[in-house]
């Protein structure tokens, strides 16, 4: 019985991992990326600015709101990053 139950959970695990690492839709992995003119637009849409990274820490001070994590939306709109501390329109 042991070996039947570790025989079910390996296949399962197996299952998960492979359908967990499927490959992204091909319209996903092409789409173009949003820039917006000013912070005004960015912070219609994203309230709290756009990090680069989880990681990034404002120089400004104290935010009120949270800001959205996306790499390559924050490389399009990088211009409006002003203090360079990696949050484009943090507020």
């Amino acid at each position: 019985m042991k070996k039947l139950s570790f025989a079910v959970l390996s296949v399962m695990m197996a299952l998960s991992f492979t359908f967990s690492a499927a490959p992204m839709p091909a319209g996903a992995a092409g789409a173009k990326v949003k820039t917006y003119a000013n912070c005004k637009e960015i912070n219609k849409v994203y309230a709290g600015g756009i990090a680069r990274s989880s990681k990034a820490k404002n120089k400004g001070g104290k935010t009120k709101y949270k800001p959205f994590v996306s790499q390559a939306l924050y490389d399009a709109n990088s211009k409006s990053d002003r203090d360079k501390d990696n949050i484009a329109c943090e507020r």
